[in-house]
């Protein structure tokens, strides 16, 4: 017998990546259509990044927020059971709640509780809007969160109305806050964003000085300049144009 026989499989890690989708009223038509059929086609691509890498599991979480939030599952999916449930918009804003209902999932006995272990999770914001509740006390409350602070955190502004300066406090940094200004770049933003994150989240950390977020924004970044009605909210901005139809 050789000690090959003897080995022992290791459990993958889990990184689980969110969703935090605006279903706000003013998202609804071209817009939150988008939003859907971009998260429906990024799916494959993220479950082949999950079944080729041997050390993590990629999961799926997925929460809308507009009168309140919601759940699309009670728990994180492995990335091939996530099937997709188009959402809707109507209603106000709640990204204050949406921060509250998040930090109480991030968590072991939320949906941290891995037991094989869990790499930081990435957090993917959507929104085209400004807050309508408490943003300020959500936001509190969940930046002193260890997994919010070590978490992949973009954010993707959809349209000129976005609050850029609320993004970039959920983020961190305006250089992950990525404008997005037609349907076209919407999807291609929210694939590259989705892909990216969980490329560089689901692998153990490099040494250095550049952490999984800088990383992210930098590859994110470079993608973003060859998409147009796309760009940085650090950025000037060059475009001229909003356009949905």
């Amino acid at each position: 017998m050789s000690l090959l026989d003897d080995a022992v499989s290791v459990p993958r890690r889990t990184m689980t990546l969110f969703f935090l989708i605006d279903t706000s009223g003013s998202m609804s038509g071209n817009k939150i259509g988008a939003v859907n059929d971009a998260i429906v086609n990024v799916l494959p691509m993220l479950e082949d990044i999950s079944s080729s890498n041997p050390d993590a599991e990629i999961k799926v979480a997925a929460m809308e927020f507009s009168n309140g939030t919601k759940w699309l599952y009670n728990e994180p999916k492995s990335v091939e059971d996530f099937k997709w449930i188009d959402v809707q918009a109507g209603g106000l804003t709640s990204l204050g709640e949406a921060c509250l209902e998040l930090n109480s999932k991030l968590s072991r006995s939320g949906y941290m509780k891995s037991a094989s272990g869990s790499y930081a999770p990435a957090i993917i914001l959507l929104s085209d809007g400004g807050p309508t509740d408490n943003f300020d006390g959500g936001l509190q409350t969940i930046q002193g969160n260890n997994w919010f602070k070590n978490a992949i955190r973009i954010a993707i502004a959809i349209g000129d109305d976005a609050d850029l300066d609320v993004l970039a406090r959920f983020t961190g940094n305006s250089e992950a806050v990525i404008k997005v200004q037609n349907i076209d770049a919407l999807k291609q933003i929210i694939r590259i964003v989705a892909v990216t994150s969980s490329q560089i989240g689901s692998k153990s950390s490099s040494a250095g000085d550049t952490s999984k977020q800088d990383q992210v924004i930098k590859d994110v970044n470079q993608a973003v300049d060859n998409i147009d009605g796309a760009s940085t909210a650090a950025a000037p901005d060059s475009s001229s144009y909003d356009d949905w139809d």
